[in-house]
């Protein structure tokens, strides 16, 4: 089955409605196209495992969701991209997988469907088991062994002994989960099984690296271990030959299948005599009876075994390093093609002619908007128009009303949300409005109780009464007879004269 399905456009848009970008992109890494995924959609998920708002387990779960697929190029596409993450995605998308207690159960996966669902459903068995260990080594180290720093002060070469003995086999178990993956060149048929060995053959390179620099570790320090200590040494370092003759093999299928023969490292094994050297001092410290050997010859065999082991480190360390370099390189190369794609785009899109009716101008590379509107001030209309009045907090020093007296007698909104009543003309002088407090308490205010008739407030914070029915005819100098206070003065003065009995 070739190009995307019925079911993955479906899936595809289901996630598109739920707003599920990640799921989304997940989807399309992993649909039922037999060739690797696709490398936007792998790049989009490394950028998620970067970004902190992305959700990591949701992230691992739609790729676990889609490994329940009945199809096998889903299922191989769902582990490849999952490798792929494990690789090159934010450390702390391993550091999540490696927390579970379960990851990938394909152990009995099988796809019926067709001969190639068959053949390839062995490769996902073995490449499950594979990512599975990855994780389990990630948990019991705390770090990744293809990742993990190299050379005289890297991980491995600084590791106490110890720890080296601890470490080592879980190396081996890992190397041991890659190598079981036992592909010929004649198998890898399609473009998903292909995408898979890459990122194996590249693990490889790294993890056989990091192996051998922890056997020089062991082997500088065996002549000065205990005895069990030199019994565990010796039997690591016999499986780590039976090893390097396995990855020598592995290697040389990627050489068949087309990758260049300056990016398989060389090995170079220990000469046997070291073997012979070893096993001899480990019987030396059991008791037993052995041919006599001089610190002088034991020194120059650990030397040479240890110059040709770190010759192979090299080779394997350029190996990597010319493919991060590469990696380096396609990624400027395609940064530059986005960026004169964008300049060619960009020549090409119209300019467009900004005009009065415009809110935003482009002129001379700025931004220009309308003028911002205030919600809370009263707007009056001109010929279909709204035009704004002046800033609500710009008060003046006097107070004017916006209806005459005359008018409807409603009460007249301000721009404080308050009501006041209509009231006569106002007084048209620059001092605001004059209160003649003299004719109220019957002598002019003095000293300093004095108010001074510049009142700031231009009376606004003066109580009126509604419905006063007083001539607009009024003499300025009286203060408005339905001013509460006034009102309240008179007639304390009227019942002042008037009762002759309250006059003392």
């Amino acid at each position: 089955m070739s190009g995307q399905s019925i079911t993955d456009r479906i899936t595809a848009a289901q996630h598109s409605v739920t707003g599920s970008a990640v799921s989304k992109t997940v989807c399309k890494a992993t649909t039922h196209e037999i060739m690797g995924p696709k490398k936007k959609h792998l790049d989009y998920l490394i950028h998620c495992t970067n970004e902190m708002n992305v959700n990591i387990p949701q992230l691992a779960d739609s790729l676990f969701e889609r490994t329940t697929n009945t199809s096998w190029v889903v299922v191989f596409k769902s582990l490849i991209t999952t490798h792929h993450l494990m690789v090159y995605g934010n450390e702390r998308f391993v550091q999540y997988l490696a927390s579970r207690n379960t990851l990938f159960n394909l152990s009995n996966f099988l796809d019926k469907s067709g001969l190639q669902g068959y053949d390839m459903s062995t490769f996902i068995r073995r490449y499950s088991r594979y990512l599975n260990e990855k994780a389990v080594s990630y948990r019991q180290v705390a770090f990744d062994f293809t990742k993990v720093k190299r050379g005289v002060d890297g991980v491995m070469r600084t590791m106490n002994t110890e720890k080296l003995l601890k470490t080592i086999p879980i190396i081996q178990n890992q190397m041991d989960a890659l190598l079981d993956f036992n592909v010929n060149a004649n198998e890898l048929t399609n473009g998903v099984i292909n995408a898979a060995f890459m990122l194996l053959f590249k693990d490889s390179i790294r993890l056989f690296a990091a192996y051998n620099e922890g056997i020089i570790n062991l082997l500088e320090k065996y002549f000065d271990m205990k005895k069990t200590q030199c019994k565990e040494g010796l039997d690591i370092y016999k499986k780590f030959l039976t090893r390097m003759t396995r990855i020598s093999e592995f290697l040389k299928v990627a050489e068949q299948v087309g990758i260049d023969r300056g990016d398989i490292p060389d090995l170079s094994q220990a000469p046997s005599s070291l073997l012979e050297a070893l096993e001899q001092h480990l019987a030396s410290l059991e008791g037993k009876k052995v041919k006599d050997s001089t610190a002088a010859s034991r020194a120059s065999t650990l030397s040479n075994a240890v110059s040709s082991l770190a010759s192979t480190g090299m080779s394997f360390t350029k190996v990597d390093e010319r493919e991060k370099q590469a990696a380096l390189e396609e990624e400027q190369a395609r940064l530059k093609a986005l960026k004169e794609q964008r300049l060619k785009e960009l020549s090409k899109r119209p300019s467009f002619a900004t005009t009065d009716t415009s809110p935003i101008s482009t002129t001379g590379g700025t931004i220009s908007t309308a003028p911002a509107i205030d919600l809370f001030s009263t707007p009056s209309c001109s010929n279909g128009a709204v035009k704004m009045e002046s800033d609500l907090f710009d008060l003046q020093s006097t107070f004017q009303p916006s209806m005459q007296s005359g008018s409807t007698g409603l009460p007249v909104a301000t721009a404080w949300a308050g009501y006041s009543t209509p009231q006569g003309p106002p007084q048209q002088s620059a001092g605001g409005l004059q209160v003649d407090f003299e004719s109220v308490f019957g002598a002019k205010a003095t000293g300093s109780n004095s108010v001074s008739s510049d009142d700031i407030t231009g009376g606004i914070l003066k109580p009126t009464l509604a419905g006063s029915n007083q001539p607009s005819s009024q003499q300025p100098e009286k203060l408005v007879s339905d001013d509460l206070d006034s009102s309240l003065a008179n007639l304390v003065g009227n019942l002042g004269i008037g009762n002759g009995t309250m006059k003392k």
